[in-house]
């Protein structure tokens, strides 16, 4: 699953480059209810704490966060949706480098346990998925390991 791409694209006639759909995705199991899971994550407060080291001058309420990332760019995001216990979905709310969302679904495995799995989805042209979609999939993989680490703490 993980740096799986879509074959359905479009084309962007300003730099005449083919624009694909690139899905990254990570899984980690977290010995917590899927409720508690997901009151985590729906809080963006709490992202800081998932980001790696790169990340700095975060600022963040329960629905939006802005951030630098080193040598790269600044990002703000929001929560475009909330499914209680399932699902949140995360956004630019500014200008990002290329559009993307970032969502995290949690399934209830029973006796305690939950599945997190987080996807990033985002239209990257060759050039851009050769650059990105590495970083990508380590970000995503940081994010859910984080997770793990953060709520087995809790």
């Amino acid at each position: 699953m993980a740096g799986e791409s879509l074959r359905v694209g479009r084309f962007d006639s300003s730099n005449n480059s083919l624009i694909q759909m690139t899905i990254i995705q990570s899984k980690t199991t977290i010995d917590k209810p899927a409720s508690e899971v997901y009151a985590f994550l729906a809080d963006l407060n709490n992202h800081q704490q998932l980001m790696p080291e790169n990340i700095y001058n975060w600022s963040s309420t329960t629905d939006e966060a802005r951030f630098t990332i080193q040598n790269m760019a600044k990002l703000a995001l929001k929560v475009a949706s909330r499914s209680e216990n399932q699902e949140i979905v995360i956004v630019p709310s500014e200008q990002a480098p290329f559009p993307v969302e970032l969502k995290w679904t949690v399934n209830d495995l029973g006796n305690g346990a939950t599945e997190a799995i987080h996807t990033i989805s985002a239209e990257l042209n060759m050039m851009m998925k050769m650059l990105a979609s590495g970083p990508l999939q380590k970000l995503a993989d940081h994010q859910t390991e984080r997770l793990k680490m953060v709520n087995d703490k809790l």
